[in-house]
């Protein structure tokens, strides 16, 4: 037998041999012994030494830092292996994966490989994915009878199905234009989805077996109707698709990696080129477009706003009259202003432009009148009518519709008392075909009145039908004075400013247009019911919209100051007591008070008596005197004389004013001029 000692493996040799099930020693050996005879590589036949040089040459070849796009260097040896990160490939990843563009320009995309062996259960699919779309159909995995696993973008997530059963969806979205990792795992009767490192979810599955004759589909479909289930064609772009350890290259690569083989591939290509989004110029109202991928933003000029500069600032340009506040619409503007209407001199008409869809189930206006009976607006078609009017200073809406009950609605406060008010009437199920209609006045929503039976809506007015304001119709009698806000129809405008009284046209696409030749006379302002002065006898009139009050001299009563009246009939002195003095009155006060009215009280100590400095309190008609110390008297005029105290430990009294003690028992003798005990 042969026997050999190692004494240190710093030996070198390469190749393995042909029956050899092991890897070939890559190194240096040292101090060979075979058969206790040290083994010289010089002494060997040049057959039987393959690959062997003497020495120990060792050099890290991954200091030249050969692997390219962060690819990681493992040495070995005598060479190097690139482990590169995705997606590229090739000894130095000096090859990327070529992107695959779907839908360029909004064409239909999609490609179909072949499964050309048996995957198993276990089932991994990887991809780098872009977008700017929310829906789209990424992948499908089909055999001969069924579609078992779909994958699309739902409200721009990541949604996978297995078994057409057991579903994930994303919780992040990726339409956003960036690049994305996803990836899918099926592993133990579970299915995992990740968007870049972060796990959106897992579930429990059914078995999945991918076999060798399935077809992967990319992109969508064959048949478009199939597709459009999941969300239509994906526009967008792929780069390195995987399936379990096979590369699915639409465009291939010069380094040799494993693949499925493509089967068709129709409107696909290679890189990853935006539209030109530009071309169809999305941009209005003049602003510049910028082209994105597969997006585009707008420089707008100044006065608009929005993505495609679609809104104007149309109130900025100022397109009203002088007598109009301009409101923003979600398209254009609308000049809403008062307008003030004397009789039949001004009932407006107007009529729908032909381009009105929505429902117009509400009516609302602002109203200032003193009229107790008068039509506000009226219109008719055929068997159906609606009519807003005050009847006995009471809102009253009356609205007919054939094949529906008619409703009545009225107010329970009146509104012919010359002050503004609100007046909303809708339809307490909008969406309805018929429905009950509520009146709220003056916004107060909690003293709302509901009708009893229920009605259509308004859309008989959106077309060929007059619509009269101020009026039921011109010379019809019962029309308005007062004044009225703009009337609104299903939220629309009947605007008082025509086309020709606006600096801008109106772009928006529904309208009311006045049809009426008299224009209204914008503002509000009643009958100048002051001029001339009505008011008699000096009486000074005030102006409270169609009414007047007259304020009459003194002397005159009466509305317009026409009555002579007793002029102390309002007692007016205060304190005192009234005469009548022709077309005035005197007053004769009461002691203490003064003033025309004798409503000014009088300061009694003014101009007091008090002598010796004695302080004056006031009273209400009078006034007295507090005495200093040494004097007495109303006016502290008298001096105050001295006093005695007299008796004993038992009992005592006091004399008064110079008065001395007597043996008398209570008892004083009293100066001249003073009697009494003390």
């Amino acid at each position: 037998s042969r026997a050999a000692r190692v004494a240190c493996l710093n030996y070198y040799s390469n190749g393995p041999s042909d029956d050899s099930p092991l890897p070939a020693f890559i190194g240096c050996m040292r101090d060979v012994f075979v058969d206790w005879q040290l083994i010289v590589p010089e002494n060997w036949l040049s057959d039987s030494a393959v690959n062997v040089s003497p020495g120990c040459s060792h050099r890290d070849r991954c200091l030249d830092v050969p692997c390219q796009n962060k690819g990681q260097c493992l040495n070995l040896w005598q060479s190097y292996q690139c482990r590169c990160p995705r997606p590229y490939e090739g000894q130095d990843c000096e090859e990327e994966h070529v992107t695959t563009r779907f839908g360029n320009e909004d064409s239909q995309s999609y490609a179909a490989f072949i499964v050309t062996n048996d995957l198993g259960h276990n089932l991994s699919i990887s991809l780098f994915l872009r977008t700017r779309r929310h829906y789209g159909l990424l992948l499908v995995l089909a055999n001969s009878s069924s579609q078992y696993l779909h994958m699309w973008l739902e409200d721009g997530k990541v949604t996978v199905q297995l078994n057409n059963f057991e579903s994930l969806k994303a919780e992040s979205a990726i339409d956003d234009g960036e690049v994305h990792f996803v990836r899918v795992e099926v592993a133990d009767d579970r299915m995992a989805l990740y968007v870049a490192a972060q796990k959106q979810g897992d579930v429990e599955v059914r078995a999945v077996n991918v076999q060798a004759g399935d077809t992967v589909y990319v992109g969508g479909m064959l048949e478009s109707w199939m597709t459009s289930v999941f969300g239509g064609y994906f526009k967008g772009c792929i780069q390195d698709l995987r399936i379990n350890d096979r590369r699915l290259q639409f465009f291939g690569l010069d380094t040799s990696v494993r693949s499925f083989p493509l089967e068709l591939m129709e409107n696909v290509t290679a890189g990853c080129t935006g539209d030109n989004t530009c071309s169809t110029n999305p941009c209005l109202n003049g602003g510049m477009c910028y082209s994105m991928w597969d997006d585009f933003t707008c420089t707008c000029p100044p006065k608009t706003a929005g993505r495609r500069c679609e809104e104007v600032r149309w109130c900025e340009l100022s397109p009203c009259p002088t007598d109009s506040e301009c409101k923003m619409l979600n398209q254009g503007y609308e000049c809403y202003s008062n307008a003030t209407f004397l009789n039949d001199s001004t009932v407006l008409s107007y009529r729908g432009n032909g381009h009105i869809s929505r429902n117009l189930t509400n009516l609302s206006l602002n109203l200032r009148t003193r009229k107790r009976n008068t039509a506000i607006l009226h219109a008719e078609k055929g068997s159906e009518l609606v009519t807003l009017s005050v009847q006995g200073g009471f809102v009253f809406m009356e609205l007919q519709k054939q094949g529906v009950s008619t409703v009545s609605i009225s107010s329970r406060t009146s509104v012919s008392d010359g002050e503004w008010h609100s007046i909303h009437l809708f339809m307490a199920v909008p969406w309805a075909q018929t429905s009950r209609w509520t009146l709220v006045l003056d916004e107060e929503i909690e003293e709302a009145i509901t009708s009893r039976s229920q009605g259509g809506n308004l859309n008989f007015l959106r077309q060929g039908v007059d619509i009269f304001v101020g009026g039921l119709a011109p010379d019809a009698g019962w029309s308005l004075t007062g004044c009225l806000g703009t009337v609104e129809l299903g939220g629309i405008a009947l605007p008082y400013s025509s086309s020709s009284d606006v600096n801008l046209p109106r772009v928006q696409e529904e309208q009311f247009i006045q049809t009426s030749l008299q224009p209204p006379l914008l503002g509000c302002s009643g009958a100048p019911v002051c001029e001339p002065n009505p008011c008699l006898n000096g009486g000074e009139c005030q102006d409270l919209f169609n009414n007047y009050n007259c304020s009459c001299a003194a002397g005159w009563a009466g509305r317009r100051c026409n009555f002579f009246t007793d002029t102390c009939a309002s007692s007016p002195c205060v304190h005192g007591n009234c005469s009548v003095n022709g077309l005035t009155y005197d007053c004769t006060c009461e002691f203490g008070y003064a003033g025309v009215d004798c409503d000014e009280e009088v300061d009694m100590c003014e101009n007091h008596l008090c002598a010796h400095g004695g302080t004056c309190l006031h009273g209400p008609d009078r006034y007295a005197c507090l005495c200093p110390e040494n004097f007495t008297g109303p006016l502290c005029k008298r001096p105050k004389l001295p006093v005695s105290v007299c008796g004993d430990d038992n009992r005592n009294y006091t004399c008064f004013n110079g008065g001395n003690c007597t043996d008398r028992e209570l008892s004083c003798d009293c100066p001249p001029g003073f009697i009494g005990h003390r």
